[in-house]
C-alpha cells in the first residue's frame, strides 16, 4: 500500500510541473483536480485550497507576478462542458476505482485527515475544543519518529558566487555546532572560513559571527506557483523543488495574506497537507474582509522569492523584505525564515537581559520559557517573538510572530532579523505605526488591551521569602508603618502554607493568618500570598483534596502514556501540574482557590514556578526517546536540553503535547487565576505571574524574577521594564532592592528610590540573606523610601490614568524617552531613565557613591519637581543633582498632572482632595486628564461607572471640566500650582471670584490653596 501511495505521490508530482502560459496558475492545475469553489475560505486545510482558488476584483495593494498582460493565451472549455466531464468521470471511472481498491485494502481513507484545524477555534469566546479534534491534534501532532525527506538533495552552490558575497550579506547555513565544508557543501552551501587553518577544521565551533556556511544567492529555496485574490487579500501557494537539511520538508506551502486594518497587515505561511499546530494563546481577531485605505503595500515577483511589506505614506519604507533571502525552510520541526531591517534600532524580543536598543551585530535570543535568575544570553521566564523599529525618519513600525514554540530570533548587521521556531507555523503580524506609540497600540489591539488594575495595586507591596510565622510578618510590617512607610499590601511567599502544599497554611506558625488578614483589611490594607501550580502528589488518599479532584476531574498535565506527569518541586515527595488548557481546569482552580479564600480573604495572587519549573529534567524516571525530546534542531537553551528542569516535551496537554504549549502555560495559568479571583471576589483581579507569554498583560502583571542583590541588576531592571511596556504588560517590577544574595545599604537606599517608580513596587528578598525591608536596612534606607513612596503616592491618580489609557487605548506607562522624541536619534539607546506617561521623567541614581546624574535632556522645558525650579533644553547633557536621600524627578513641560496628598494607605489617600500641578511648555501651553472610579469594581470603564475630566492651560488661564461625569466623582480640588510663571502675580480669579494665592518669586511658580472645588462643572482660573 506505501509503495502504491508513494507511486501515486510522484506521478502528482510530475503532473504539477506542467504550467501553462496563463498569468496566474491555479492550484487546480497545479495538483490536476478540479473542484467547485466555495465562499469562505479556511486558512489552514488541505482540503480547502484544493477545493477553492477564487478570484475577486484586483486589490490595490497587490502587485502582480510580472508585468506582463493579464490576457491569457490560454484556451479554456465552456463551463457546462467542464462539469459534465467531471461528473462523468467522478461517477464511471474515479468512484468505482476508489472503491474496488478500499475492499481490497490497498488504501485507506481516514476521516481524520480531513478534519478542521483543532486551533481555529481559537477565535471564539472560550476555547473549548470537541473530543474528536482533540484526539485528531494527538494522532497528526505525537511521533516518535521522522520520516525521511522525499525531494532530492540540492546542488552545489556555484564557487564563484560564494567568493563575491559580501560578510554582511552571509546568512547562516549551518546554526547547528559541528560545521565543516563537506556537510556545508552537502546542504548546497557555500563554505569559506577566515583562514586556510579554520578551514581545514573537522569539527568547527564558534561563537555567533559571520559564518563559514552560508547560502549562496541562487539557494533553491520555495517559488510561487499560484495566487488568487479574496475578500480578505491573497492567497498564494509555493513550491519546493529539493530537499533542506532538516526531515520532512513541507513541499507545498500556503500563504494567507489578509488586509486586517488600515495599519496591521497579517500573512500567515503553513503547511497545507498537514494538520499543524497553531498557537492558541493569544486569541486574535478573524478577520475574513479586507480594510480599505490600506497604509502599506503587499508585494511579490513571481522570478523572485520572498515578499515585500512596504508603507504607503513615506516613500514605501520597507517593513519586511525576505527577497533574495533564499534561506527560508518549513520542515516538520525546523522553520526558518530572515527578512532584512529598515535600520538597526530594533528593541523587544525578550524575555532576556539586554539594553533596550538590542545590538545587531550577531546576537541570538533564545525564547523557551525556564526558570532562572536572569542572566545575559540565556533563555529567561517569558517568551515575545515580537519587536518594533525605529526608522531614521523617525517613523516606527512593529513585527510579531504568533508562534509558542522553542525559538532562536538572530540579529545580524547587515542588518537583518531571522527566526527559526522548531514547531508550529509561521504566523507573521505587522504593525506600521506610524510613532512607536502607535505601534504598540496597534499591537496590544490584536493580542489584548492591558487590564485596568486596582488602583490598592499601585501601592507599595512588601513581602519577603523567610517569615517564619504571622507573628513575624506582622513584626516586620508593622515597624515599616510605624517608621513612616507607607504600605499597602503585604504578602507571604511559600512560608505560609502546610508543608509547601497549594491552597492549605500552616496552622501551627501561621494559625492566625485569618485574623491577621482581617486586621489588614480593617487598616485599608491587603493581602497576596504565593499560588504555585504544582500540586502534590504524594499525600494520603483522601486527605489533600487538591490533588484528589485533581484526579477526580482528570484535568492534570499527562505523560506520554496518558498517567498524570509526575515531577518535583517543593512539595515534600514528587508533584503533579494541572493543565490550564483544559476547559475543566477552570472549574477546578476555581474551587481550589475559592476554597482558600474561604480559610482566609486574600486578595491577589502571586504565581510563581509557572514555566512550568520542575526541579527534575521530566520525571524521575527521564522523558522517552522521542523526536520531541531531541529535534533535529535545537535552540540555544540553557541547560541543552528542551526537558531541561521542566517537563518532558512529549508531556501531553489538552491544548496538545508540551513541546508545542509549553511557552503557554504561565499565560494560561494567569488567564484562569484572573477569571477565578474576579468569580470568588467579585471585584477586579490582582495576578503577578513570573512566567509570561504574548498577551499576557490583559490578565496580569509580571516581576522580573530572582535577581541580585547587585548594582549590575538593579541597572538592568530599567530596561527590562521598559521592554514590558512594549510587549503590553506595564504593571510590572523588580524586586526592590534584589532577591538572591545580601543587598547593601548605599545598593538599596538608591534601589528604594528606583523602586517606588516601578509600576509595581514590591520590596521582596530569599530566605538566606538578610532583612532588607526599608526599617531593617537602617534610617539612610528608611529616609530615601519615605521620600520616594511619598511621591509615588502624590501621583498616583496622574499613574492611574496612565494605566487607564493603557487599557482603553493602549497607551504605555513606563515609557523610553524615544517614544516621545521620535524624531530625535540621541533618545533611541537611553535606557538608564524613563518616564511615566508622557510627562514625569524618573531619573534614578544608578552607581554607588554618586550623589549627581549626567543626563541627556530631550528638547523642552523641564522642571525640578521638588524645587519648581524650570530647566530648559534645547538637546543637551545636563547634571541632575541627586542627594543621597533623594531620586531626581523632573516635569515636561506642556504637561498638567493631578495629584493627592498620601495618606497610610490608597484607601485613605484616595480621599484626599485633589491638586493639579501645572508646567507650561516654552509658550505657555499645557494639558492633562484624570480618570477615576471607584478602583476596584468590575467593568467600570464598559458600564461608564466613572468620570473623566480634561485639563487645559493657556497663557494667563486654566480650565477643568468634565468629559464624562458619573456617580463615582472624584475629591473636590484642592489645591493648584502654576510652574513657570515669569512675572509676579497681582490678581487671581476662579470663575471670576478673586482667590487668595502666594507666588514665589525665586523659582517662579504661583500657588492657590485652601480650596474646595467640585469638578461637576467647568472651572476657570485665571491670573494677571
Amino acid at each position: 500500500m506505501t509503495r502504491i501511495r508513494e507511486l501515486l505521490i510522484a506521478f502528482r508530482t510530475r503532473r504539477a510541473q506542467r504550467f501553462t502560459n496563463c498569468d496566474i496558475v491555479s492550484f487546480e492545475s497545479f495538483h490536476n483536480d478540479n473542484t467547485p469553489d466555495f465562499p469562505i475560505i479556511k486558512e489552514s486545510s488541505l482540503i480547502d485550497g484544493y477545493r477553492r482558488s477564487p478570484t475577486f476584483s484586483k486589490g490595490r495593494e497587490y502587485v502582480r507576478f510580472s508585468s506582463q498582460s493579464a490576457q491569457s493565451d490560454c484556451t479554456r472549455p465552456s463551463l457546462a462542458t467542464s462539469l459534465l466531464l467531471i461528473v462523468l468521470m467522478a461517477v464511471f471511472l474515479i468512484l468505482p476505482i476508489v472503491y474496488l481498491l478500499h475492499c481490497f485494502g490497498v488504501i485507506h481513507v481516514s476521516k481524520q485527515e480531513f478534519q478542521h484545524s483543532h486551533f481555529a477555534l481559537k477565535a471564539q469566546d472560550h476555547y473549548s475544543p470537541s473530543a474528536a479534534t482533540h484526539d485528531n491534534l494527538h494522532s497528526v501532532q505525537f511521533h516518535k519518529k521522522l520520516n525521511k525527506n522525499t525531494l532530492p538533495p540540492p546542488p552545489k552552490p556555484d564557487p564563484a558566487e560564494c567568493k563575491v558575497m559580501k560578510d554582511i550579506n552571509k546568512f547562516d547555513c549551518y546554526p547547528e555546532d559541528g560545521a565543516r565544508e563537506e556537510k556545508c557543501n552537502a546542504r548546497g552551501c557555500c563554505w569559506l572560513a577566515k583562514n586556510s587553518k579554520e578551514n581545514r577544521n573537522q569539527n568547527t565551533t564558534v561563537p555567533l559571527d559571520t559564518p563559514y556556511c552560508f547560502y549562496p544567492g541562487s539557494y533553491p529555496t520555495y517559488k510561487y506557483v499560484n495566487a488568487s485574490e479574496t475578500a480578505f487579500g491573497l492567497i498564494i501557494f509555493l513550491k519546493r523543488n529539493y530537499q533542506s537539511p532538516y526531515p520532512n520538508d513541507a513541499e507545498i506551502l500556503k500563504m494567507v495574506v489578509k488586509y486586517e486594518t488600515e495599519d496591521r497587515l497579517h500573512v500567515k505561511i503553513t503547511n497545507p497537507t498537514q494538520n499543524r499546530y497553531e498557537s492558541p494563546y493569544p486569541e486574535v481577531p478573524i478577520v475574513d474582509k479586507a480594510d480599505k485605505n490600506l497604509n502599506y503595500e503587499f508585494v511579490m515577483d513571481e522570478r523572485n522569492t520572498g515578499f515585500k511589506v512596504l508603507r504607503k505614506s513615506d516613500n514605501a519604507t520597507t517593513i519586511f523584505d525576505t527577497t533574495s533571502l533564499r534561506n527560508m525552510i518549513f520542515a516538520d520541526q525546523f522553520l526558518q525564515i530572515s527578512s532584512r531591517l529598515s535600520s538597526k534600532y530594533i528593541y523587544g524580543l525578550g524575555e532576556h537581559r539586554n539594553n533596550l536598543l538590542l545590538n545587531t551585530n550577531w546576537q541570538q535570543f533564545t525564547m523557551f520559557n525556564r526558570d532562572g535568575a536572569p542572566t545575559e544570553n540565556q533563555n529567561l521566564y517569558g517568551s515575545h517573538p515580537f519587536y518594533l523599529v525605529m526608522e531614521e525618519s523617525g517613523n516606527s513600525y512593529g513585527v510579531f510572530l504568533l508562534n509558542s514554540n522553542a525559538m532562536d530570533v538572530i540579529l545580524q548587521p547587515t542588518p537583518a532579523i531571522t527566526f527559526r521556531p522548531i514547531g508550529g507555523i509561521l504566523d507573521f503580524y505587522f504593525f506600521l505605526g506610524p510613532t512607536p506609540a502607535d505601534v504598540i497600540s496597534q499591537y496590544t489591539e490584536l493580542i489584548g488591551r492591558p487590564f485596568l488594575p486596582a488602583y490598592w495595586s499601585l501601592g507599595f507591596h512588601l513581602c519577603r521569602y523567610g517569615y517564619k510565622s504571622v507573628n513575624d510578618t506582622r513584626d516586620i510590617m508593622q515597624r515599616n508603618i510605624d517608621a513612616g512607610i507607607l504600605i499597602d499590601t503585604q504578602w507571604n511567599d511559600l512560608d505560609y502554607m502546610n508543608n509547601s502544599n497549594d491552597f492549605t497554611y500552616d496552622h501551627k506558625n501561621f494559625k492566625t493568618l485569618p485574623s491577621f488578614v482581617k486586621e489588614l483589611h480593617d487598616k485599608g490594607m491587603h493581602y497576596i500570598p504565593l499560588v504555585d501550580p504544582g500540586v502534590s502528589a504524594s499525600e494520603v488518599p483522601g486527605t489533600y483534596p487538591p490533588y484528589d479532584k485533581a484526579i477526580e476531574m482528570n484535568i492534570l498535565v499527562k505523560n506520554s502514556t496518558g498517567q498524570p506527569f509526575i515531577g518535583k518541586v517543593w512539595n515534600r515527595a514528587s508533584t503533579v501540574w494541572p493543565d490550564f488548557t483544559h476547559p475543566r481546569t477552570v472549574d477546578y482552580w476555581t474551587l481550589m482557590l475559592r476554597s482558600m479564600h474561604d480559610s482566609f480573604s486574600f486578595d491577589g495572587a502571586w504565581i510563581d514556578m509557572n514555566e512550568p519549573a520542575n526541579f527534575l529534567s521530566g520525571s524521575s524516571t527521564g522523558c522517552p526517546e522521542s523526536s520531541l525530546e531531541t529535534p533535529p534542531y535545537l535552540p540555544k537553551v540553557v541547560g541543552g536540553q528542551l526537558n531541561y528542569k521542566t517537563l518532558c516535551m512529549t508531556a501531553q496537554q489538552y491544548a496538545g503535547v508540551h513541546y508545542n504549549v509549553h511557552n503557554l502555560y504561565g499565560i494560561t495559568e494567569a488567564i484562569v487565576t484572573s477569571f477565578a479571583m474576579a468569580e470568588i471576589r467579585n471585584k477586579r483581579p490582582m495576578v503577578i505571574s513570573r512566567s509570561t507569554f504574548a498577551g499576557h498583560g490583559r490578565y496580569a502583571g509580571h516581576w522580573s524574577g530572582d535577581v541580585y542583590s547587585e548594582w549590575h541588576d538593579m541597572r538592568f531592571s530599567i530596561p527590562q521594564l521598559l521592554s514590558f511596556s512594549l510587549f503590553g504588560i506595564p504593571l510590572m517590577g523588580a524586586d526592590i532592592c534584589g532577591f538572591n544574595g545580601n543587598t547593601t545599604v548605599p545598593l538599596c537606599n538608591r534601589w528604594s528610590q528606583l523602586g517606588a517608580f516601578y509600576p509595581f513596587a514590591r520590596n521582596h528578598n530569599t530566605d538566606d540573606g538578610i532583612p532588607q525591608d526599608p526599617v531593617g536596612m537602617g534610617q539612610p534606607v528608611i529616609d530615601s523610601a519615605k521620600k520616594a513612596l511619598h511621591v509615588r503616592y502624590s501621583l498616583l491618580p496622574y499613574l492611574y490614568t496612565l494605566f487607564w489609557a493603557a487599557n482603553v487605548q493602549g497607551d504605555t506607562v513606563a515609557r523610553p524617552l524615544f517614544f516621545e522624541f521620535p524624531n530625535d536619534p540621541l533618545t533611541y539607546d537611553i535606557d538608564y531613565m524613563f518616564l511615566w506617561g508622557s510627562s514625569v521623567l524618573i531619573v534614578p541614581v544608578l552607581e554607588e557613591n554618586n550623589v549627581s546624574v549626567d543626563i541627556y535632556l530631550p528638547p523642552g522645558i523641564w522642571y525640578d519637581y521638588y524645587s519648581k525650579i524650570a530647566i530648559p533644553s534645547i538637546g543637551q547633557n545636563v547634571t541632575v543633582a541627586a542627594p543621597i536621600d533623594l531620586i531626581p524627578v523632573l516635569i515636561r513641560g506642556g504637561s498638567i498632572i493631578p495629584q493627592q496628598q498620601p495618606n497610610r494607605t490608597t484607601v485613605y489617600s484616595r480621599q484626599s482632595k485633589l491638586e493639579l500641578l501645572c508646567a507650561p511648555d516654552k509658550n505657555g501651553y499645557a494639558s492633562g486628564m484624570l480618570f477615576w472610579d471607584d478602583g476596584d469594581s468590575l467593568n467600570t470603564v464598559n458600564e461608564k461607572m466613572y468620570s473623566l475630566l480634561q485639563f487645559d492651560l493657556v497663557p494667563n488661564k486654566l480650565q477643568s471640566y468634565p468629559l464624562w461625569w458619573n456617580p463615582e466623582y472624584p475629591p473636590n480640588l484642592g489645591t493648584i500650582t502654576i510652574l513657570g510663571v515669569g512675572t509676579p502675580v497681582k490678581e487671581v480669579t476662579i470663575n471670576n471670584v478673586s482667590q487668595t494665592f502666594k507666588y514665589d518669586t525665586i523659582n517662579k511658580y504661583l500657588i492657590i490653596e485652601k480650596l474646595d472645588l467640585s469638578f461637576s462643572e467647568t472651572i476657570e482660573l485665571t491670573w494677571k
